[in-house]
């Protein structure tokens, strides 16, 4: 079984992800969305392995083995990696996704924040090699999982572009600048994460009113399943 498909199987039971039609004020939410919401779309469960690194946003275990990300820490890294990522043109930003389940969010991120997306197997020398004809010569990273695009990881060490990096519990911070910790395996976290991220951007850039919200729904970020993927 493919391990995207194993992570959604082990997740808090899905419901429909509504986004409100305007976003709550800080009176209303602390959360940039209701905490309720990011629950249900699983971006707290992590794994069964836990790393040194990311033990500080561990929040405790379940009685199944799993480990349970803070989700008030992931409000507050997205938040960071948007005031960050906000400092650099959009044509200087790169997205990269490996993982299935992280290609379709990845490529609405970019849509809306005018980044470059690299999406299914990362070629070797993307970033490094000068005499590449495809070569991309971005400022700063985003990557979906460290472990699943370590190509793009390890290149962007070796030229000095900082990394923005998704991160579940199993995961290290070799080369990476910045974590941002999540459920980075499951197709509905995936999916809020990128979304959340984009609007946070825009706003941080001063390009969306803090009481609006993307053009795109949460639904237009998930990753669709085939029927035969379903049933697999």
């Amino acid at each position: 079984m493919p391990e995207d498909e194993e992570i959604e199987e082990i997740t808090e039971e899905e419901k429909p992800l509504e986004e409100p039609e305007t976003a709550p004020t800080a009176m209303e939410e602390e959360l940039l969305m209701p905490q309720d919401t990011l629950l249900s779309a699983g971006i707290h469960i992590g794994t069964r392995m836990k790393t040194g690194d990311m033990e500080q946003f561990i929040y405790r275990v379940r009685p199944d083995g799993l480990f349970v990300l803070d989700v008030k820490k992931t409000d507050e890294r997205i938040r960071v990696a948007a005031k960050f990522l906000a400092r650099f043109d959009a044509s200087k930003i790169a997205a990269a996704a490996a993982r299935l389940y992280a290609q379709e969010p990845v490529r609405k991120f970019c849509e809306i924040t005018g980044a470059t997306q690299v999406v299914g197997r990362f070629i070797p020398g993307l970033l490094s090699n000068p005499s590449y004809p495809n070569r991309i010569e971005p400022e700063v990273l985003v990557v979906s999982d460290p472990r699943a695009d370590f190509q793009a990881v390890k290149e962007s060490s070796s030229v000095g572009i900082p990394v923005v990096a998704l991160c579940s519990t199993d995961n290290e911070f070799s080369g990476v600048d910045l974590v941002i910790p999540t459920n980075n395996k499951g197709r509905r976290a995936l999916a809020v994460i990128y979304w959340l991220l984009a609007r946070q951007i825009l706003r941080e850039r001063g390009e969306l009113p803090v009481d609006k919200n993307l053009p795109l729904t949460i639904e237009d970020f998930e990753a669709k399943i085939s029927r035969e993927e379903g049933e697999t």
